[in-house]
């Protein structure tokens, strides 16, 4: 089939695609203020993933069980979700250098106090995951502010380059942070690694701490909290289009957790393997998502976010119902980057059509809800394919799983004419 019909089936009218400006991938880097967090949070995101790798083994190696192991990913979320409202609302009151400049630091401490934990030697499955749920605190704070500001630290146009460059970072972390974790692991122990995320947010504090004396202003006074939450509902959910968005975020992140939730289980009693081979497998999805991000600005100049979310979505089921009938790690291996190129569309796409969906006033509250949502459906995917696993094995726990991705993709592909996102 030639390129220009495979690339119509995914449109939604074949021939019709209005064509966007191509933003080169390094346009946004021109802004020296977003280059300087862009590099912090590099250096941070590869901390975050030392921690999620580090984590989630240490819990698999303290717990047979797949929903307590599962249960890492939702103590991660589960704080986003609790939390996500309250800190959208914040964030578009408060001074928002300074707010994530504390945010930052009460992540860092509570990295250094997992490894005070591991290093006195009492460490077990719960205090593990009180502190995760902790860490998961700061990042839905820091979450909202963050995807606020960053639509103001570049031009509106560059604002979909900039989130495939975030999660470029992000995902650059998610090569080397699992393939060092897994390295490292039996080496110098699991207290190193989580002091070394401490150690990683030094950068983004120096960043968040010049913004801060540079004198950012601070925001005008504004209504009450109660009255800025009921707005920020009212604008978000009067929007059709946002509404639409945020269906399928719910959907679409309940079903892909199961391949985070479930991977350390599937080799640990799938694969019948060690920790290096589940930080490989991990760096593998990093990997693809790193590739994706120098074909998306050529993707998206022809395709339309919904057809682009389709295929992305039919790859990524493809790979989870595929995993369980897999145990060739020279099969897994590529299977994972095609997946992680995928997850890379994906994430990039949803959140991109997000940031651009309401003004700079109300953004910040707009977007935690998405966070809210999206939290909701980590957290509560999480649980149940964990139980899923532990009642039928982690073989039809991915296989449903897939089915869901599949079945999400081909609901927008009906539906995508009349409801674009």
């Amino acid at each position: 089939m030639p390129k220009a019909s495979f690339l119509a089936l995914f449109s939604p009218a074949a021939g019709t695609v209005p064509r966007r400006r191509k933003v080169p991938l390094t346009q946004p880097l021109r802004h020296a203020r977003y280059r300087r967090i862009w590099l912090a949070n590099l250096v941070s995101n590869l901390g975050t993933w030392v921690q999620t790798f580090a984590a989630a083994w240490l819990v698999a190696s303290l717990s047979q069980s797949a929903s307590i192991t599962s249960l890492v990913q939702t103590a991660t979320y589960l704080p986003i979700f609790l939390f996500a409202l309250l800190a959208g609302v914040l964030a578009d009151a408060v001074h928002r250098p300074k707010f994530l400049f504390f945010c930052n630091l009460f992540n860092a401490v509570c990295a250094a106090a997992m490894a005070v934990l591991v290093w006195s030697g009492k460490v077990s499955s719960g205090p593990v995951l009180a502190i995760t749920f902790c860490l998961g605190i700061g990042t839905a704070f820091v979450w909202p502010a963050w995807q606020a500001a960053l639509a103001s630290l570049v031009e509106p146009d560059e604002v979909e380059a900039a989130a495939t460059l975030n999660n470029l970072s992000y995902n650059l972390s998610a090569i080397l942070g699992p393939a060092l974790g897994g390295l490292l692991f039996g080496w110098i122990g699991p207290g190193a690694l989580f002091l070394a995320n401490a150690v990683s947010f030094i950068g983004l504090l120096g960043v968040y701490w010049h913004w801060w004396r540079e004198g950012e202003p601070q925001p005008a006074a504004r209504e009450k909290f109660g009255v800025r939450m009921r707005l920020g509902f009212a604008t978000a959910f009067g929007c059709p289009r946002y509404r639409r968005i945020l269906r399928n975020v719910c959907s679409v992140f309940f079903a892909t957790i199961a391949f985070a939730s479930l991977l350390p289980v599937f080799v640990r009693d799938v694969l019948h393997l060690r920790a290096g081979v589940y930080g490989t497998l991990m760096g593998c999805l990093g990997g693809g998502a790193v590739a994706a991000a120098f074909f998306l600005p050529q993707v998206r100049a022809r395709v339309d976010r919904t057809g682009l979310l389709a295929g992305a979505l039919l790859v990524y089921g493809a790979m989870l119902l595929a995993m369980p009938h897999t145990r060739s790690l020279a099969l897994l291996a590529p299977m994972i980057v095609c997946g992680g190129m995928a997850w890379s569309t994906t994430v990039s796409t949803l959140n991109a059509a997000a940031q651009l969906s309401f003004p700079a006033e109300v953004r910040a509250r707009t977007l935690s809800i998405y966070l809210f949502i999206m939290s909701g459906g980590y957290a509560a995917g999480s649980v149940v394919w964990g139980l899923v696993a532990d009642a039928w094995g982690v073989r039809a726990a991915f296989a449903a799983a897939g089915a869901c991705v599949v079945l999400n993709a081909l609901v927008l592909l009906t539906g995508g004419r009349k409801h674009p996102i």
